[in-house]
């Protein structure tokens, strides 16, 4: 218990969600570090296995460009140092004394160079006709070489990588060579004369192909290794900023971004590891619901902006009073969470944080106070999980708003406020928001001639599961909290807005709007009205807003400041369901009303009971002395029409006339109905 009195989690050193959320965050680095490593892993052996690929392909080039210079060789003698030598007859004819001579010096020349290692000649058909070591001399192409030498014959250079002597089935076999088979051609013809079979050493033509793969490879590693270290670079910088922005979308998406508490995710795990920590303990721990009082008003007065504000700094007035270990969260709106464990003092604790938020906050240069209303249950009396605990706290919460207790915990008596009404009130915020309310509207008839002089707006809402709702399954309960007068403020605007619908012909319809207690004790009720009028061009004069007697009775004072104010708008003023309440007939006459309209209780048996005949009479009289306009609702069939008709009452709404409709349906009916029709 801190020195206020509320005793909250225990430091985070000892609380569970504490360390259990610290544990967390070390595995997650060590899952971090490790898929990290992993990734830097993978990304290794891929750079590996292309460089690997690579350096085959490269292997697979460096064979083929070594044959390519050996053909070059080839071509290069055959062009230079061969043809020339040749007559230009068929090989098939032999060479002449001359050119063997001539071929001799050539071949030495070369061998002792190491240019070539072996030089023969060959006709058209294959057969050797010149061979520098004697070798295959008068002998056909065999098997190993026949096809090469068909395609040289033919015009094609065949190039091949063998031993020398490779045909040699018993003998040693000599050094690695280019083998090379191609056209020779000679004489000034120019046409192909025989073969010319060469072998070439591959020895230097390898050295040479390796140097410059060696260098690709070198390179390759160089490009490959700083390719490795650019990926690395990148992965690391990416993967730290998405880290950062898995953390930030951690945070954001368990904490409320106006206030920075956490919101009720969060919540919800915080107080059940604390609920957890209490079982364990054998502590009674309790989970409260704080809401703050008319803060709707503070926000439509002074803008959504201010309302910030002031949630930011009320936000941290809770914060500062309470230790963080509390684990205080928003909820939602101006409804704020937190948990603390019940002790002797505990009314008292709550006393002084609800005096805390109460304290003036400076808006805008705006000094504001604003009250809270807190309720809060108990584990294990009342529950042991969350799910248990939170509609509870929530339920006393609205019992202790409903009763201006300021601070109540859950009690049995309480249970008026059932799960299913709190889940009602949940959906009609949404369907205020979402525009699923609709109005129909039901007429009020002239007693005298039989017209139509108002009609009276009702509410009904067309939920998305439950289909229609009616007035009577919501109003109450919405009543009892803020909704009302989201709720009010939406019937406002709509009902102004069908107005322009209307036919041409009931241009001067009044529209009948009923407004609540609450509504009237909110201080910025009237400019609102007044501004919703101005809004959409509806004359003030046409507007009748219906007030109970026992709503005028809740807060007379503030309801004769708003009447006042909405009377010098021309805004018309009446009491709904009078005759069922206490209001003093003085306090009567002193309010601008325009209109009395009798409860429907005392209209609906006055044939059948006399008393109530008689307060009907006295009503009609009371609101005739006092100049105003008296309306008898619940005339459900003509026989209590007449009788309204013979008490002298001015106008008369029931099913008699017609059932509440919608705007498109009322068009069609006035245009039906006429004033005769109506007062049969």
């Amino acid at each position: 218990m801190n020195e206020r009195g509320v005793a909250v989690l225990p430091p985070a050193s000892s609380n569970p969600a504490l360390v259990s959320s610290k544990g967390l965050k070390q595995r997650m680095n060590d899952g971090q570090v490790g898929l990290f490593a992993t990734f830097a892993l993978v990304m290794l052996v891929a750079v590996v296995v292309i460089g690997l690929v690579l350096g085959l392909s490269f292997r697979g080039e460096a064979s083929k460009r070594g044959l390519a210079e050996g053909r070059a060789e080839a071509l290069l003698m055959a062009q230079t140092a061969v043809g020339p030598v040749l007559d230009g007859r068929p090989l098939s004819n032999g060479l002449s004394p001359g050119e063997i001579a001539d071929m001799n010096r050539l071949v030495v020349a070369s061998i002792k160079s190491r240019h070539v290692l072996r030089l023969r000649l060959r006709d058209l058909a294959g057969n050797v006709v010149f061979s520098n070591d004697g070798s295959g001399l008068h002998q056909p192409a065999n098997n190993d070489n026949r096809d090469e030498i068909a395609h040289a014959a033919a015009g094609t250079i065949v190039a091949r990588l063998t031993t020398l002597d490779a045909d040699n089935r018993t003998g040693p076999r000599g050094p690695a060579v280019v083998e090379v088979y191609l056209p020779l051609v000679a004489g000034l013809s120019g046409h192909r004369v025989g073969v010319l079979e060469v072998y070439l050493p591959y020895a230097p033509i390898r050295n040479d192909v390796n140097a410059g793969l060696s260098r690709l490879y070198r390179y390759l590693a160089v490009g490959l290794g700083v390719l490795y270290l650019l990926l690395f670079a990148i992965s690391y910088v990416v993967g730290r900023r998405l880290r950062k922005q898995v953390k930030l979308t951690t945070y954001v998406g368990e904490h409320d971004v106006l206030t920075d508490l956490p919101n009720r995710t969060l919540f919800q795990k915080q107080a059940e590891a604390a609920l957890r920590r209490a079982r364990l303990e054998g502590q009674n721990t309790a989970i409260a619901i704080v809401d703050l009082d008319r803060f709707k008003e503070i926000n439509d007065t002074l803008g959504h902006r201010n309302g910030d504000v002031l949630l930011a700094a009320l936000s941290s007035v809770m914060r500062s009073h309470l230790p963080e270990t509390s684990a205080l969260a928003r909820l939602g709106g101006d409804e704020f969470g937190f948990v603390f464990k019940v002790g002797s003092e505990v009314e008292t604790a709550l006393s002084e944080f609800r005096e805390a938020i109460a304290a003036e906050v400076l808006i805008s240069g705006i000094p504001l106070s604003i009250e809270s209303s807190i309720g809060y249950s108990v584990s294990p009396d009342d529950g042991e999980t969350l799910d248990e605990l939170l509609p509870l706290a929530e339920i006393a919460m609205y019992a202790a708003k409903e009763r201006h207790l300021g601070i109540a915990r859950y009690g049995a008596e309480q249970n008026h406020y059932v799960a299913s009404d709190l889940a009602l009130m949940a959906d009609l915020r949404l369907a205020i928001d979402n525009d699923e309310l609709t109005l129909h509207y039901q007429p009020q008839i002239s007693v005298v001639c039989g017209e139509v002089e108002a009609v009276e707006a009702l509410v009904r809402w067309n939920h998305p599961i439950d289909g229609l709702i009616y007035p009577e399954q919501f109003i109450g309960l919405a009543e009892k909290t803020d909704l009302i007068d989201g709720l009010t403020d939406w019937v406002i605007r709509r009902a102004l807005a069908d107005a322009v619908q209307l036919q041409s012909n009931a241009s001067e319809l009044r529209i009948a709007v009923n407004v609540s207690a609450r509504n009237l004790s909110r201080a910025g009720f009237a400019s609102k009205v007044i501004r919703a009028l101005e809004n959409s061009g509806f004359a003030a004069e046409r507007l009748i807003l219906e007030v109970t007697e026992t709503a005028l009775m809740t807060d007379p004072v503030r309801a004769a400041q708003s009447f006042a104010e909405l009377d010098g708008a021309a805004v018309q003023l009446s009491i709904d369901d009078f005759g069922v309440g206490q209001t003093s007939l003085s306090y009567l006459s002193s309010l601008p009303i325009s209109e009395l309209k009798i409860d429907r209780s005392f209209i609906t048996d006055m044939r059948h009971d006399g008393s109530h005949a008689a307060i009907v009479r006295a009503i009609v009289d009371l609101g005739h002395n006092l100049g105003f306009r008296v309306v008898g609702e619940g005339v459900e069939d003509a026989a209590v029409f007449q009788e309204l008709i013979g008490v002298g009452c001015d106008v008369a709404q029931g099913y008699h006339f017609a059932r509440p409709m919608a705007i498109d349906e009322l068009n069609s009916w006035l245009v039906r109905c006429k004033a005769p029709l109506l007062l049969r």
